[in-house]
C-alpha cells in the first residue's frame, strides 16, 4: 500500500478536509478516510482533485501547432487547413511520432489530464504501404505513455474512403487508409502493444461517415469486443450538406438510424446538430467529446451546450488538434461560447451552482465513461489519479471549496498544478512532469528534423 494525506480533497460527496487515501498495488484507491491524521510516511498533499481525462487526441499536430495562421488566397476553413495537415505528416517518421506523443502527454499532465484518448490514424508508411509491424505507430504513442507514466486509451482509426459514397481517397490520405481485413489485423498488433501498458485500454474509431460508411462501421463494431467507439461527426456545415446530400438525413440523424448508439460511443465535435438530433445525443447514454479550442482554431462553430446538458447530456473535453493543451481553458472556453450566444452569464451551471464545479464534474465522468478507464472520482476502485493545485498561487489566494475550481477554470491555468500522480505514481512535482527534460531535448532535434526545407 501506498498512503497520500490531502489537506482537503474533492470527492464525489463533496470538499472534504484532512483525507487519508491509501492506494494498493495495481494502482487502484483501496480506502479514503476523511477528518483523519497523516500515516508515518504518508505522502502529505495539500488541495486535491480527481484527475481528469482528455478524450480526444491526435498527438502528431501539436508538432504543426502555430503553423498555419497564415490566410490563404481565399476563404481559411478546416478544408484549407486540413490539406495544409496532409503536407505536414508526410515528413513525419515513427520516431517522431514517437517524441512528439511524449511531448504532447507531457504537456497534459502538468495540465492536469491524467488520462488520454488517442484517436490515432497516422498508421502507415508515406507512401501508403504498412510497417512490418501494422500497429508500428500505434506502438510508438503506447512508448510514449510508457515513458511520461499517462494512461492511455489508443484508438485506432478505421478510415476508407474520402467523402460520403465511397469517393475514393486522395493521395494525402494513403497513411490512414484500411478495410475492415487489415484494420482487424491493425487492431490486433496494436493490442499487443496496449496490453504492455499498466493503465492502457484499446477502442476502435471509425474516423468519420465519409471515411467509413454503414457497412464498414458494421464490419468493424463487433472489433470493439464491448470498448469505446470514438466517431467524429458533424464538426463542419460542409459536412452536413454532403450527408444530406447523399442520404438525405443529417449525420447524426444517419448513424442514429443505423447504429446502435450507446454508452459505449462518443460522438467528437457533433457542432452541429439540430434540436432532435440534440435530445437523442442526450439521452442515448453516449457522450459528446467536445474540442473548444481547437473546434474555434477551425472555425468550426458553437456546440447547443446549453440544449445538450438541459436534457441530461453527458460530455467530456479533448485538445484534438493541441494548438493549446489547457484543462481549464477548454471548459472556460465551453462556457463563454455559451455565453457569447445566449449573452448572459453562468450559462451551463444550474441555478446557485457554481459553473465551475457544474462543468468539472461533467467532464470528469463524461471522459472517464468515453475512454473506458476507471478514473474521474476519488473513491474506492477507482485508479489513483491525483492532481495537487497550487494553492499558493496569487489566483487561488483566500478560495476554498468550488470557488478554488472557479478560479482555476476561469481565471488561472495549467500553471496553477503544482503535481500529478497517475495509479498512485508521481508523473508532475513542481510543476514539471518527471520526463520533461529529456523530451523537451528530444523535441527540439524533431522539430529541426521535420521543419527543415525539404
Amino acid at each position: 500500500m501506498t498512503e497520500f494525506h490531502a489537506e482537503t480533497c474533492l470527492l464525489p460527496a463533496g470538499w472534504a478536509s484532512r483525507v487519508s487515501i491509501r492506494v494498493d498495488e495495481t494502482g487502484s484507491l483501496a480506502q479514503i478516510t476523511p477528518d483523519s491524521d497523516p500515516a508515518p510516511g504518508a505522502i502529505r498533499l495539500g488541495t486535491v482533485v480527481p484527475g481528469m481525462a482528455n478524450l480526444h487526441s491526435h498527438s502528431f499536430q501539436r508538432a504543426m501547432a502555430g503553423l498555419t495562421e497564415v490566410r490563404g488566397a481565399g476563404e481559411d476553413s478546416f478544408w484549407s487547413w486540413r490539406q495544409l495537415m496532409y503536407a505536414f505528416n508526410e515528413r513525419l517518421s515513427p520516431d517522431h511520432v514517437e517524441v512528439i506523443a511524449s511531448m504532447v502527454q507531457i504537456e497534459m499532465l502538468e495540465a492536469g489530464f491524467t488520462s488520454v484518448g488517442e484517436f490515432h490514424y497516422l498508421h502507415h508508411a508515406p507512401d501508403g504501404s504498412a510497417y512490418d509491424d501494422p500497429a508500428e505507430m500505434a506502438g510508438r504513442i503506447c512508448a510514449a505513455a510508457g515513458r511520461t507514466g499517462i494512461a492511455l486509451t489508443l484508438l485506432p482509426v478505421f478510415y476508407r474512403w474520402s467523402g460520403f459514397g465511397r469517393q475514393q481517397p486522395g493521395d494525402g490520405q494513403r497513411r490512414f487508409l484500411n478495410d475492415p481485413d487489415s484494420y482487424a489485423r491493425l487492431l490486433e498488433a496494436a493490442l499487443g502493444h496496449t496490453r504492455r501498458l499498466r493503465h492502457a485500454r484499446t477502442g476502435i474509431a471509425p474516423h468519420s461517415l465519409r471515411a467509413a460508411d454503414m457497412d464498414d462501421i458494421a464490419a468493424i463494431l463487433p472489433l470493439a469486443d464491448g470498448g469505446p467507439v470514438h466517431i467524429h461527426i458533424a464538426e463542419q456545415t460542409a459536412e452536413v450538406d454532403d450527408c444530406l446530400a447523399a442520404t438525405g438525413v443529417r449525420p447524426v440523424r444517419h448513424l442514429f438510424n443505423h447504429q446502435p448508439v450507446d454508452d459505449r460511443w462518443c460522438l467528437i465535435h457533433a457542432t452541429h446538430m439540430d434540436a432532435g438530433e440534440t435530445r437523442d445525443l442526450a439521452v442515448s447514454g453516449a457522450v459528446a467529446g467536445l474540442c473548444p479550442l481547437t473546434e474555434a482554431n477551425l472555425g468550426d462553430g458553437l456546440f447547443p451546450a446549453a440544449d445538450y446538458l438541459a436534457a441530461g447530456g453527458r460530455i467530456g473535453i479533448g485538445s484534438d488538434s493541441h494548438i493549446r493543451i489547457d484543462l481549464a481553458e477548454e471548459l472556460r472556453l465551453l462556457e463563454y461560447g455559451a455565453r457569447l450566444t445566449a449573452r448572459r452569464r453562468n450559462v451551463l451551471a444550474a441555478p446557485r451552482a457554481s459553473t465551475g464545479r457544474t462543468l468539472f464534474d461533467a467532464a470528469l465522468a463524461g471522459g472517464a465513461r468515453a475512454l473506458g478507464q476507471a478514473s474521474g472520482a476519488i473513491a474506492p476502485g477507482q485508479r489513483a489519479d491525483l492532481v495537487e493545485l497550487d494553492t499558493d498561487h496569487p489566483v487561488l489566494s483566500g478560495r476554498r471549496g468550488d470557488k478554488l475550481l472557479d478560479s482555476w477554470l476561469f481565471s488561472g491555468d495549467s500553471r496553477l498544478v503544482r503535481s500529478v500522480h497517475v495509479g498512485g505514481r508521481a508523473c508532475v512535482h513542481g510543476g514539471r512532469a518527471l520526463a520533461r527534460d529529456p523530451v523537451v531535448s528530444a523535441w527540439h532535434r524533431v522539430l529541426a528534423d521535420i521543419l527543415e526545407p525539404a
